[in-house]
């Protein structure tokens, strides 16, 4: 958590001292995505901070985007990878683009698990935390955690007076996603119209026709997933759709171009979701699982709780096999 803070608290500073352009510049490309300026200036923060506060307490194996793609990073660097303790996964700024115009909240992300060598994966992750990046017009940012097993706890930090409000996060008690937020994430350009195929299917199916001057659903492109994953744990969101994983295994059997998809770490903080009652499945319904990689594409499902998902599910994996996705 202090290292999340420090990183939050960095890039709160380079928003106020440096322009949009200056921060949206990219540095460089890796095979998981592109790595903008905001994004190299915490790793000289963040790699300090890891051997500070956590490589006294345990040895652990890096993985993170755009600092060590090609190989994982042991902490002692001395340390043999298959002889470290555990696994970190880490996404330094998962939200770059909307936090790099100041225009909405980003997070840091890390989950910490044993080290079973290649194979660790999501379901393995005992320890996750996450640390709002908030704009620099804002007072208040939270910080969410968990320890498999023992529930999921919040905190709210005051900027400007330093006060710690602890808060535990609970997830929407409503039964159906209608009149709620409930979206297919589609952020980019490329496959736009089988999302909206499928979510138009599906709320007609579910809710029924529209009625006149009446919202049927309410519908959220929030482009960072430990963001998307937050709106469920704190009840604003009851169902998230994120399956460009699919699609783009689709696209490829069909010979056209692929786009981006979401990454295990993007979903290393799934584990506190889940702690908190979120239900949450792999894009095919089944249990979440993922290799701990900065590589992989993922495609998940998360509702905001049981009963949501069982008005969702049977309807959804239905229309995503007609579309070819499953």
């Amino acid at each position: 958590m202090q290292v999340g803070e420090i990183v939050r608290d960095h890039v709160l500073n380079e928003l106020r001292q440096q322009s949009a352009e200056s921060l949206s510049a990219i540095a460089f490309e890796t095979a998981a995505d592109k790595i903008y300026v905001i994004d190299r200036s915490v790793e000289t923060i963040m790699l300090p901070a890891l051997v500070e506060h956590l490589q006294p307490l345990l040895s652990f194996v890096l993985i993170c985007e755009g600092v060590n793609d090609e190989q994982p990073l042991p902490f002692p660097a001395d340390c043999p990878i298959d002889e470290c303790q555990a696994r970190l996964i880490i996404d330094p700024i998962d939200g770059t683009r909307p936090i790099m115009y100041n225009k909405r909240s980003a997070w840091w992300l890390a989950g910490l698990a044993p080290n079973l060598g290649e194979q660790t994966g999501l379901r393995d992750v005992e320890i996750a935390v996450q640390v709002e990046i908030p704009t620099t017009r804002a007072a208040l940012t939270d910080t969410l955690w968990a320890i498999r097993g023992q529930g999921a706890h919040g905190e709210t930090v005051n900027l400007f007076t330093g006060e710690r409000t602890a808060f535990l996060p609970r997830p929407s008690g409503a039964t159906t996603i209608s009149g709620g937020f409930a979206s297919f994430f589609h952020p980019f350009p490329g496959g736009k119209e089988v999302f909206a195929a499928i979510e138009e299917e599906l709320t007609l199916e579910i809710i029924g026709g529209l009625e006149q001057s009446k919202t049927a659903m309410f519908d959220e492109q929030y482009l960072s997933t430990g963001g998307q994953l937050y709106e469920l744990m704190v009840g604003r969101d009851r169902m998230l759709v994120d399956v460009r994983g699919l699609l783009y295994e689709r696209f490829a059997r069909e010979g056209q171009a692929t786009g981006h998809a979401c990454h295990p770490y993007d979903l290393c903080t799934a584990l506190i979701a889940e702690e908190c009652g979120v239900e949450i499945t792999s894009g095919a319904g089944e249990p979440l699982n993922a290799t701990l990689d900065t590589t992989s594409d993922v495609s998940w499902i998360g509702y905001a709780n049981r009963t949501i998902r069982k008005e969702v599910e049977p309807v959804l994996m239905r229309l995503l096999a007609k579309h070819q996705l499953i």
